[in-house]
């Protein structure tokens, strides 16, 4: 069955795939998972506590991330961005973001909207009596979200934004729209090259299971780790 396969061009090509595609795959989850953990804190915070004047486009805004396809929201942003740029700094033509940049702001704007979910199911998780507590000691509104809302709220939910983490990971294989050159990208554009399709599509399937399925085990073995019993 597999006579004809050539699985040397996956050897030859470690070292592109991995210091190319990998690194710039694991580079964009990093950088978007962070950005997306602090603005989904922040939508989640006006949720909570801002009026309803506040409140209410947010909600609407993270139930339409939500709701749309991630690809149309990577097309929608690239060729947006640039105009909205333009429109901040008052330039006389579209802002030069790049795809890079686009794609980072992308991933930022719509995971932000599920990272947001589950910050406002960990900040509502904290009993109202800690949050009145700290009133009662003289706390700001800000001093009680920060010392003692929040660090419980993350660590109740760190399983769940791992997994979400791992989901970005996933998804970044959609940014071979823009040309650029993940893990997958890189892999196509072997695979392409030397047309050898089944194997390097093989290949990627496999480092992709074997990445999430890993990752997942390490959440699962924290999630036991830090549970409270209740």
């Amino acid at each position: 069955m597999f006579d004809n396969f050539d699985f040397g061009v996956i050897e030859r090509s470690l070292p592109y795939l991995f210091f190319v595609g990998m690194k710039f795959t694991l580079t964009l989850t990093v950088l978007a998972a962070t950005g997306a953990l602090i603005f989904g804190t922040i939508l989640a915070m006006i949720r909570i506590s801002a009026p309803k004047a506040f409140a209410l486009p947010v909600t609407g805004y993270v139930n339409l991330m939500r709701s749309l396809p991630f690809l149309l929201v990577i097309f929608w942003f690239y060729f947006l961005v640039p105009y909205i740029g333009q429109w901040i700094t008052g330039a006389s033509a579209p802002l030069k973001v790049g795809a890079f940049y686009s794609t980072l702001i992308t991933f930022i704007l719509f995971e932000g909207a599920f990272f947001s979910e589950i910050m406002r199911a960990g900040i509502q998780s904290i009993p109202k009596g800690q949050v009145a507590a700290g009133y009662a000691m003289g706390m700001t509104y800000g001093q009680v979200m920060w010392n003692v809302v929040l660090p419980q709220a993350f660590r109740n939910m760190l399983p769940a934004l791992l997994t979400q983490t791992i989901v970005l990971f996933q998804d970044t294989s959609l940014v071979y729209v823009l040309s650029l050159t993940d893990f997958l990208g890189a892999a196509s554009k072997v695979a392409q090259r030397d047309g050898r399709l089944v194997e390097m599509y093989i290949f990627a399937a496999i480092v992709y299971f074997l990445i999430s399925f890993s990752l997942s085990l390490l959440v699962k073995n924290l999630h036991a780790r830090i549970s409270v019993p209740r």
